[in-house]
């Protein structure tokens, strides 16, 4: 007897990396090898030397295929072995290995846009639907697009052991989001990852597409993001590392702006819940700052952070990297650990 195994990897494309897989036949039992693949399809390699390796690093039960198929998401490495340029988890790696002492979680919520022949789902032939205001966690035919697509994936992601912690529709007709976590910082972008996949592969099924642009419609309508909750330790047990997690991260909001996705700037305006680009600021219960602190949060005196910033489209790798290098090294020369 043998078993399927779908290896899943991250491509070189820019600047938004796409997502690539194919399928192993293994023997029962048989672990799961390294494998090869043609990088210079992928913009991963020159045609001259083609050849990439896939490292896996995390499976789970293949939901689509079912019986004792697994999904197989894996690292990019030379024939060398050695991270490809292209691997950002190779470089989130030692930055949470670094700080793991401080226990740090995350909760990652992913926006995303159902397209259906070149618009998003529930939009009109050459036109557009009523104004955004009913169809955010909406009920009904005339509010909710896809929800079908939407529970088959919540029901993959959940066979699949994912962690994954809940959906619901967005302010855009066809808009949707899912989270992940709380898990740390390699586990919520693995699973991440892997949820993606399988979104895109169960939309196959109904002959929609998803997208994770983060300004699917220009005008008047909301963006995609992918909104990071953050926390550690100290944290979760006091007020004041909180204070410093949201000063260090103003301190480096440029470079996390630059490592939070393409086309920040079409989201990030100021605009449609979004603080622009170019600012920094955070607030208790502002929708409307780059940070923004949960109300029971400051009740409480203790708690997490919401780095509403990422597009849709991060690299949760990046993402996570970024905030856990920025926080927990200021929170550590602060003696808040």
């Amino acid at each position: 007897m043998s078993y399927k195994a779908e290896y899943i990897w991250i491509d070189g494309t820019e600047p938004t990396a796409r997502l690539r897989s194919k399928t192993k036949i293994l023997p029962d039992g048989a672990e799961l090898p390294l494998w090869g693949f043609d990088g210079s399809s992928t913009n991963q390699a020159p045609g001259g030397a083609s050849d990439c390796v896939l490292k896996p690093v995390f499976s789970c039960p293949d939901p689509v295929r079912g019986g004792d198929d697994r999904l197989v998401l894996c690292e990019v490495l030379t024939t060398e072995m050695e991270p490809h340029p292209s691997n950002t988890r190779a470089m989130l790696s030692p930055v949470a290995e670094r700080f793991a002492a401080q226990d740090s979680w995350f909760g990652i919520e992913q926006e995303y846009t159902f397209f259906e022949e070149g618009r998003p789902l529930g939009f009109p032939a050459g036109g557009f639907p009523a104004p955004q205001g009913f169809y955010y966690c909406g009920v009904g035919n005339d509010e909710v697009f896809g929800r079908e697509i939407v529970e088959a994936h919540l029901d993959a992601c959940l066979t699949a052991g994912l962690a994954i912690s809940g959906i619901n529709a967005e302010v855009m007709p066809g808009q949707w989001e899912f989270q992940v976590g709380p898990a740390g910082p390699l586990e919520v972008a693995d699973h991440l990852w892997v949820a993606r996949w399988l979104l895109y592969r169960i939309a196959e099924d109904f002959g929609v597409g998803a997208t994770l642009d983060p300004k699917p419609v220009k005008g008047d309508w909301n963006g995609a993001g992918a909104h990071t909750n953050f926390s550690t330790k100290a944290m979760r047990e006091g007020y004041e590392p909180i204070i410093t997690a949201c000063e260090a991260l103003g301190e480096q909001a440029q470079e996390h702006v630059k490592g939070y996705g393409a086309d920040i700037e079409h989201r990030l305006t100021g605009l449609h819940e979004t603080a622009p680009w170019s600012k920094f600021s955070y607030g208790v219960s502002d929708r409307g700052a780059s940070v923004r602190i949960p109300w029971q949060v400051e009740a409480d005196r203790k708690g997490y952070i919401e780095d509403r910033r990422p597009n849709a489209n991060c690299d949760p790798y990046v993402v996570a990297r970024l905030i856990v290098d920025t926080c927990c090294s200021a929170l550590e020369k602060a003696g808040q650990v």
